[in-house]
C-alpha cells in the first residue's frame, strides 16, 4: 500500500505545487485526473522521490519513502511525461541496458523480460532501429516497455497514451489491466477516457489540491438527477451561459449539446431548447468540480 500524507511542494519561483495533498493508495489501478498545471506531474516526481517535497511523508509498504528514497525506487517503473533517449542504441540494447541498471542481472531473465515487452508495446518488428529515430508514438511505448522492466510493485506512468492511436491506446490500457491485478498502478492524466476505462478509484487534482476522490460510482451519486442535456444553437449559446450553470458543451450533428447543473428543471426562456434529465458520467463529474474550484 502507498500512502501520502499532507504532502507539500512550493517551487523557487513561489509556485504552490502540492498543497497538502492525503491519498490511501492499495493495489490496482488508480486514476489521478486533472487539468495541464494541476501539480499531476509535481506529484508524480514527488512520489517516485526524483524530487524531495518541503513537508509530508510517503509511506510504501510501511517503509518511509522520504527519510529512505530506495524504499520505492527499487519496487519503481516510472514513465514520465516526456524522456529523453541514447542517440545510436536500438531498442533492445537499451532496454537491456536498462535492465541492468534496475537490477535484472541473469541474462536468460533479462533477455525474456525484453523480448515480451517488445511484442507487449508492438516494438518488436522494430527492435534493431535505433530509439532516437523512433516517431513520437514509438517513443512513448517504448517509455512504457521501460517503466515495467524488473516487474515493479508500483507503477507511476504520467499522461501515457499521449502520441498513441487508437489501437495504440486500446493495447496500453489492456496491458496496464492486466498488470494492476498484482500491483499499484498510478495513471496520471487529462483525458477523462482513459480513467473511466481503468481504474476503480481515482482522485481529481486542481491547483495543487485534492477536491475528490473515491470509486467513479460513489462520486457519480453525488450528481444523481442534477445533470441535464439539450441541442441549442450556436446563436443562443451566450444567452445560456449568463442563465444557466452550464458545465460543458460540445458539437453534435451540427448543434451544441449542452450539459448543465441543476437541482431542478432548467428554467430557460428559449422554447425551441428542450432540455432532458441524463445520467451523469465521468466528465460531467470533472468539469463541474473544475468548475467549483474556480468559482471558489
Amino acid at each position: 500500500m502507498l500512502i501520502v500524507s499532507n504532502l507539500t511542494k512550493t517551487y523557487d519561483n513561489g509556485v504552490k505545487a502540492l498543497k497538502g495533498i492525503d491519498l490511501p493508495i492499495e493495489k490496482g489501478m488508480y486514476g489521478l485526473l486533472g487539468p495541464n498545471g494541476a501539480g499531476k506531474s509535481s506529484l508524480m516526481r514527488t512520489i517516485a522521490t526524483l524530487q524531495a517535497a518541503d513537508s509530508g511523508k510517503i509511506i510504501f509498504n510501511k517503509e518511509d519513502a522520504v527519510s529512505n528514497p530506495q524504499a520505492i525506487r527499487r519496487h519503481l517503473g516510472y514513465l514520465p511525461q516526456s524522456f529523453g533517449v541514447y542517440p545510436n542504441i536500438s531498442a533492445i540494447n537499451l532496454l537491456n541496458h536498462l535492465a541492468i541498471l534496475k537490477g535484472v542481472t541473469n541474462k536468460a531473465d533479462r533477455e525474456k523480460q525484453v523480448i515480451y515487452l517488445l511484442h507487449q508495446t508492438n516494438l518488436f518488428q522494430h527492435r534493431k532501429k535505433a530509439v532516437s529515430s523512433f516517431s513520437g508514438g514509438m517513443k512513448q511505448r517504448f517509455g512504457i516497455a521501460q517503466a515495467l522492466l524488473a516487474d515493479p510493485k508500483l507503477i507511476i506512468v504520467d499522461e501515457p497514451t499521449t502520441g498513441l492511436d487508437p489501437e495504440e491506446r486500446n493495447r496500453f490500457h489492456n496491458l496496464l489491466s492486466e498488470i494492476s491485478e498484482e500491483t499499484i498502478v498510478i495513471l496520471s492524466t487529462h483525458i477523462v477516457e482513459d480513467i473511466q476505462n481503468l481504474c476503480p478509484n481515482l482522485a481529481i487534482l486542481i491547483s495543487g489540491q485534492i477536491k475528490k476522490r473515491g470509486s467513479p460510482y460513489s462520486l457519480l451519486r453525488l450528481l444523481e438527477g442534477k445533470v441535464w442535456r439539450a441541442l441549442v444553437n450556436k446563436n443562443d449559446m451566450a444567452f445560456c451561459y449568463e442563465n444557466l450553470n452550464v458545465i460543458s458543451h460540445r458539437l453534435v450533428s451540427g448543434k451544441i449539446e449542452l450539459r448543465v447543473m441543476s437541482d431542478n428543471f432548467p428554467a430557460l426562456n428559449l422554447p425551441e431548447v428542450v432540455f432532458q434529465p441524463v445520467a451523469a458520467d465521468l466528465e460531467d463529474l470533472y468539469f463541474s468540480t473544475i468548475q467549483q474550484s474556480q468559482e471558489s
